[in-house]
């Protein structure tokens, strides 16, 4: 059984930030992250709102450099899955899908899922032409038409990078205006290959073996409208992945971890960060700092037990 000082759950920004920090101040670290290191950040096209960037940087690539920067410092990463946590002499066990760990003391950073709609036609034909992820499947789309469902960042953010490779990208937005910044607003609008439905929501993708079409409803006159679509880009929000944390920290009624003051959980030596913690602004400068201060705390804690 491997046993540190800090475990870090998760590798996106506040992660990776935390496990530079308690690396650097010489706690032996060790990260699981059940993915891939970088978290959603990772599969972000552009990042343009991190200081020190002025023209922007690759998702990707700005999550590479961070997992190098933690490793060069000394944190070890592991790819598991963990699956609960208990206090266990003095620490905490952790079961994962791989192997059983032990540390003194834990950061929680394991961030959010995408949210599903849970209509019909979309768990059956995500990988399909329904996907969550314009980085990752937007090139399957070229020359085609499909919608993207939402009205926040995320929405106008992937829906503009869509249009390199789409005919044309339909955004369907529950309210009749956006909720997205200013910029990205401004953005979407000026691209000819954007268009909007607005007050209307998705309630069927179909399609027998790939994506076809889906059915659309607008939510003040009731009308329902089949609209033609090859792909279909779902960017509503976020869950917290908290499953694993059930019984063991304390959870608002959304599930997302609820902390004090310094990032303290309601466990004693356990701390969260990022998208995981309620309140959380849900960016990744904002993340970082987290997952700094979450470090910092951390170490505060080892001094003194």
């Amino acid at each position: 059984m491997k046993k540190c000082q800090v475990l870090v759950i998760g590798g996106g920004g506040a992660g990776l930030t935390a496990a530079l920090y308690t690396s650097r101040a010489k706690l032996s670290t060790i990260l699981v992250e059940k993915l891939v290191p970088g978290g959603q950040i990772a599969l972000t096209d552009l990042v343009e709102n991190y200081p020190g960037f002025p023209e922007g940087i690759l998702g990707p690539e700005i999550s590479s450099r961070m997992e190098e920067q933690a490793k060069r410092y000394g944190t070890e990463i592991l790819f598991h899955e963990v699956k609960s946590l208990e206090i266990n002499d003095g620490g905490f066990l952790i079961k994962s899908t791989d192997e059983d760990l032990w540390a003194q003391s834990i950061i929680l950073a394991a961030g959010a899922s995408f949210r599903m709609l849970n209509i019909p036609g979309e768990k059956e034909l995500t990988g399909k032409g329904v996907s969550y992820c314009a980085t990752c499947d937007g090139a399957f789309f070229k020359d085609k038409e499909i919608v993207v469902i939402g009205g926040g960042d995320s929405a106008l953010q992937e829906g503009l990078f869509l249009t390199r490779f789409a005919s044309k990208v339909t955004i369907v937005h529950r309210r009749d205006k956006l909720r997205a910044s200013p910029i990205l607003q401004q953005r979407a609008r000026e691209n000819s290959k954007i268009k909007f439905i607005w007050d209307t929501v998705l309630e069927k993708i179909e399609g027998p073996s790939k994506v076809s079409s889906v059915l659309l409803k607008n939510i003040k006159t009731g009308e329902s409208q089949v609209f033609k679509a090859e792909g279909v880009f779902i960017f509503i929000g976020h869950d917290p992945n908290t499953g694993f944390l059930k019984n063991f920290v304390q959870l608002d009624d959304h599930g997302y971890v609820q902390c004090r003051e310094s990032l303290k959980t309601s466990v004693p030596g356990v701390f969260a960060a990022g998208e995981i913690r309620a309140g959380a602004v849900k960016q990744l400068v904002a993340a970082c700092g987290e997952g700094c201060e979450a470090a910092l705390s951390a170490q505060e804690y080892l001094e003194h037990v």
